[in-house]
């Protein structure tokens, strides 16, 4: 690394020391054509991006001690396309379960969305309007387990029902955490849902709100998928949806995810723009 004053959003040695090898070995299996070992150190690509992530700045605003905009745009597009960025959040996600003394892939995720406004760059094609919140934009699909980790995520426009959202985060879940076998959801999702799930030998139960309860009531275990969905509004890039395609929006998730999750490997704490 360069010598610079750190960013709060920097990864640090201990963290690094978890995504490194993913990296390495991803560029082992894609080498340049001429030789060249690229000019940037990786490790300072990935600081880019977590502070962008962090901080919500455009690709031009990023501080001048980080990589240029260009070559961060480049690995973060890169990655994306590569899937490295779900391959890192995978790894670490085994590593953080098994830290909590659980099996490395989950039997039950909770499954909601969140819809959230499009900034004025996003396509008009990719977006919708969410009938029932009356959001502009585009809608957010999790699939987490108990412990808060994601499993799967979509993204899509608001205009989609939430069955649309369901089904897609089944077939992922399904793919990649195939010993799940439960997924609990909202009123929002119906059967054709529950339908699909039992295709995939997973079986969807809708959590019914209790009738005599007024006003926000948190329900059990299915909460958490909110607390995850509070905890990545705290990065303010996913706060709005400013990423022109949805593989983007997605891959900002797991990148909010796995700076997260390095934190907790490593029991180093997490800056808040909250403040004390």
């Amino acid at each position: 690394m360069s010598e610079r004053l750190p960013y709060k959003s920097d990864v640090s040695d201990a963290q690094w020391a978890l995504i490194e090898p993913v990296i390495v070995a991803w560029k082992a299996q894609h080498p340049s054509p001429t030789g060249h070992s690229g000019v940037y150190d990786y490790r300072e690509i990935v600081n880019g991006i977590f502070y962008q992530n962090r901080t919500g700045c455009q690709w031009d605003y990023l501080p001048h001690d980080l990589p240029p905009p260009g070559a961060v745009k480049y690995y973060f597009y890169t990655w994306r396309d590569d899937g490295l960025d779900e391959v890192i959040h995978d790894l670490l996600r085994a590593q953080v379960r098994e830290k909590a003394g659980r099996s490395e892939d989950p039997s039950l995720v909770v499954a909601d969305t969140q819809s959230l406004h499009a900034a004025m760059n996003v396509p008009a094609a990719t977006t919708g309007k969410d009938a029932n919140k009356k959001v502009p934009g585009r809608k957010r699909g999790l699939a987490v387990d108990v412990i808060v980790l994601v499993i799967a995520v979509v993204v899509a426009s608001a205009g989609l029902h939430d069955n649309v959202f369901g089904t897609r985060l089944l077939d992922k879940v399904a793919a990649k955490a195939p010993t799940v076998t439960t997924a609990l959801v909202d009123q929002g999702f119906k059967n054709s849902v529950v339908e699909h799930g039992a295709g995939l030998d997973i079986t969807v139960q809708i959590v019914q709100r209790n009738p005599e309860q007024t006003g926000f009531v948190p329900q059990p275990i299915r909460w958490r998928v909110e607390q995850t969905n509070g905890t990545l509004l705290l990065q303010r890039r996913l706060v709005r949806e400013y990423e022109a395609t949805e593989s983007s929006s997605e891959s900002r998730v797991y990148w909010a995810i796995t700076s997260i999750m390095a934190r907790r490997l490593t029991g180093e704490t997490i800056p808040t723009w909250r403040g004390a």
